[in-house]
C-alpha cells in the first residue's frame, strides 16, 4: 500500500468531513461546513492514499490558548492500520502549546487519555420529536436584535476562548435561527437552532436559568418541524430536566475531555452544547 499523506482540507472540502460524520451517524448542520471554516482555516486535515481520503481529523486553534479536536474518522476497513495515529498527531501537533478539548466517544476515553486527555462531564444528546408551541413567548426577541458584545461576552462564560468570528458566522447563516430573552437590561438567556441531515439541533443554548431556557426553547421551536436534539452537560442537572420535560430521549453519550486546565466557566448555565465537533 502507498503511503499515507496529509495535508490541509481547503474551506471548500470541509464539506468532505462532513459527509463522513454524517454517515457515522453524528448528524451534522446543513450548513455548519461554513461556519467551521471561519475559526481556523488550516484547522482541518485529511489523510490521503493514491490521492484517495482515508482519514479525517480537525484541531481548530480559537487563541493562542486553547483548541478544539473533532472530526476524528479513519474509513472503514482501514481502520488499525495506524492512519489515524499518524493523522491524529499531525492534529495535535497544529495545536502546538494550547490545551485542546474535545468530545469523544466514552468507550474510546483510555485511548485520549494516554495522549494526555483528561475527563472534564460527560455530554449526552436528548432527541425527539417535540410540538412547537401555538404562541411563542412574547418576551423573547431575535437574536441579532441584541448587541453582538452582550452575545459574545456571555458566551466567554461557558467556552474556554472567545470565539467572536465564529459566533458572527453561526448566528448570521442562512437557516440558523437565533433567539435572546433579556430581564431588567441583561442578556439573561439566547440560543440558536439549525437544520440538520435528520431534524433540527438547538446549540448554544445558554440560560441563567431553567426557567429561561425553557422561554428560549419554545421561541426557537416555532422555527423547527420534525426531530429536535440538544446537547446537555450531564453536570447541569436542570438542563437534563429541561431535555426531559421536553419529552426527549438519550440518544448517545460524549466525553469532553481536556488536555490542561481551562478557565473557570458556568457549566450551569450550559443547556445546551453548540457542537460536539467544535465545542
Amino acid at each position: 500500500m502507498s503511503e499515507l499523506l496529509i495535508r490541509n482540507l481547503r474551506p471548500e472540502e470541509i464539506s468532505l468531513a462532513i459527509g463522513w460524520a454524517a454517515a457515522e451517524g453524528w448528524n451534522p448542520g446543513l450548513s455548519d461546513a461554513a461556519c467551521f471554516a471561519i475559526p481556523d482555516a488550516q484547522g482541518f486535515f485529511v489523510g490521503e492514499i493514491d490521492g484517495e481520503p482515508v482519514a479525517t481529523v480537525s484541531c481548530v486553534n480559537y487563541d493562542d490558548r486553547f483548541a478544539f479536536l473533532g472530526f476524528y474518522i479513519v474509513r472503514a476497513g482501514l481502520r488499525g492500520s495506524g492512519h489515524g495515529l499518524r493523522i491524529w498527531n499531525a492534529a495535535i501537533a497544529h495545536a502546538g502549546t494550547r490545551v485542546i478539548g474535545l468530545d469523544g466517544v466514552v468507550a474510546q476515553q483510555g485511548n485520549y487519555r494516554k495522549s494526555g486527555f483528561q475527563l472534564a462531564y460527560a455530554n449526552i444528546r436528548y432527541g425527539g420529536i417535540v410540538t412547537a408551541p401555538a404562541r411563542p413567548p412574547a418576551d423573547v426577541v431575535a437574536l441579532d436584535t441584541i448587541p453582538f458584545t452582550l452575545v459574545e461576552a456571555d458566551d466567554a462564560t461557558v467556552f474556554p476562548a472567545r470565539r467572536s468570528a465564529f459566533l458572527r458566522a453561526w448566528t448570521n447563516t442562512s437557516g440558523h435561527v437565533g433567539r435572546a430573552l433579556m430581564r431588567d437590561g441583561e442578556l439573561a438567556a439566547w440560543g440558536v437552532i439549525r437544520p440538520c441531515r435528520t431534524g433540527y439541533k438547538i446549540g448554544p443554548l445558554v440560560a441563567d436559568d431553567r426557567r429561561a431556557a425553557e422561554a428560549i426553547v419554545q421561541a426557537l421551536l416555532a422555527s423547527a418541524d420534525g426531530e429536535v436534539f440538544l446537547d446537555v452537560p450531564a453536570v447541569n442537572r436542570d438542563a437534563i430536566a429541561l431535555a426531559e420535560a421536553l419529552g426527549l430521549k438519550p440518544v448517545f453519550e460524549t466525553a469532553r475531555m481536556y488536555t490542561g486546565a481551562i478557565p473557570p466557566l458556568r457549566i450551569d448555565r450550559v443547556f445546551g452544547v453548540t457542537s460536539f465537533e467544535l465545542g
